[in-house]
């Protein structure tokens, strides 16, 4: 059953909605990268996927992520707020999608891969009721911490148990930095997900060096931590 949110609620959550539609409309996309996350190709293995297991991919943008995961044999579903990364996707890697519309998602779909347009807390358990694995790189450290609880307890809800998730999160020092990405470190992982699923800590990477983008914002660190997630 969907949880009622107070006038207050909706107009905070429509405020961040429209703050990632004007991103995508200006092309501010600086979270977007042109390759492959070369966490996913390193610790893919460790997920013990079954050939053919659907991959859940939680506000996906245009991520090519997607399409490692698909020609690595799996079906995958992503859900993204903006038609303009949706479409950008499909357009940039050859796809020509079909289209419906159901009650909350326009749904893209071509090539095993199929995308919901729409508000990720709009997602049912009936959505995801195939996936057998979630590859979350850019959905958590996208949002501020008022949000981050309310979305990993909606995606303890709606997953399959026994759901195995690859987690990427972002951890420097937020007042250096107002983000997003936004800073999330170990102890909120835990805290977040300790409930609802086993957590192991994969691997701690020092990417200051290898981001001077970051570097440049006064960052003096900036870890890049992989967890592994399994849904009881």
């Amino acid at each position: 059953m969907r949880k009622l949110l107070c006038k207050n609620d909706l107009k905070e959550q429509n405020m961040k909605k429209d703050f990632w539609l004007e991103r995508w409309e200006r092309e501010e996309i600086g979270f977007h990268q042109d390759e492959v996350n070369p966490h996913l190709a390193r610790h893919w293995p460790t997920l013990s996927p079954a050939a053919g297991s659907t991959v859940f991919v939680p506000l996906c943008g245009k991520s090519l992520d997607m399409v490692w995961l698909h020609n690595h044999g799996h079906p995958v579903v992503g859900v993204e707020l903006s038609p303009v990364a949706v479409e950008s996707f499909f357009a940039e890697n050859g796809y020509t999608p079909t289209t419906r519309e159901t009650r909350d998602f326009r749904q893209f779909e071509a090539g095993g891969i199929r995308i919901l347009c729409g508000d990720f807390f709009d997602l049912t358990a009936g959505d995801l009721k195939d996936v057998d694995a979630v590859f979350d790189r850019a959905s958590l450290v996208a949002l501020p911490p008022e949000m981050r609880q309310r979305y990993s307890n909606h995606l303890m809800e709606i997953l399959p148990s026994r759901t195995h998730i690859l987690l990427i999160t972002f951890e420097y020092d937020q007042a250096a930095m107002p983000g997003p990405p936004f800073s999330v470190s170990p102890e909120e992982v835990h805290a977040l997900y300790r409930e609802h699923a086993e957590i192991k800590l994969l691997e701690q990477v020092d990417i200051l060096e290898a981001t001077p983008r970051f570097k440049a914002r006064g960052l003096d660190h900036l870890h890049e931590n992989v967890f592994l997630l399994t849904r009881r």
